[in-house]
């Protein structure tokens, strides 16, 4: 099964083949890992991208269960591609980076599904954590062998409140849902 998106991953191929036996511990590569997300302006979407600046992910492909993972973000960091929607959704009525310099995701729980998980866990924005649920899809390289696990990228989408998380600066203007999708490149030495 192909599937695209991002070009970034054109034509990778969803992982399957061979479980392992116990959590494969992987290292993200920060350069090609990028939180995207998106918010309306009334009809006009308006896409930004935020740093991944940490991320602790050990991952069962035989007991999903058994998967951790822990993310950091970095808001101060954060785009929005014109200079106006950036300034205003790095302060204090929005993610207030300045005060709340990270934003942090663990896991909870983590199901297998059909070529992915479902991982719920908890998101903490400005101080204040909420529950999250996330879909997980993972890819192996084009053209690589079936069960390849030791370079991944993972598409984990989602969305949040700002308001739930005391976001809810210019809600006359944005709105206040914010779709998630995040792209994550990943490897370990674990795999055979």
């Amino acid at each position: 099964m192909i599937r695209t998106f991002a070009g970034a991953i054109l034509g990778a191929l969803i992982v399957g083949g061979a479980a392992a036996a116990r959590p494969l511990h992987y290292t993200l590569d920060p350069d090609r890992s990028v939180v995207g997300f998106e918010v309306h302006m009334g009809q006009t979407p308006l896409k930004g991208r935020m740093p991944v600046t940490r991320a602790d992910l050990a991952l069962d492909f035989d007991r999903a269960a058994a998967s951790k993972v822990t993310v950091a973000l970095d808001p101060a960091a954060a785009e929005m591609g014109l200079p106006f929607a950036t300034d205003a959704m790095r302060g204090a009525l929005v993610l207030d980076a300045a005060h709340y310099p990270q934003i942090g995701f663990v896991s909870t729980r983590v199901r297998a599904t059909d070529g992915g998980a479902w991982i719920d866990g908890r998101i903490t924005i400005r101080g204040v954590t909420r529950p999250i649920r996330l879909l997980a899809q993972f890819y192996r390289p084009q053209g690589s062998p079936e069960g390849t696990r030791g370079d991944l990228t993972i598409r984990l989408t989602g969305s949040v409140s700002r308001a739930a998380f005391g976001a809810a600066g210019y809600g006359d203007l944005v709105g206040d849902q914010v779709d998630l999708d995040i792209l994550a490149h990943i490897h370990t030495d674990e795999a055979k």
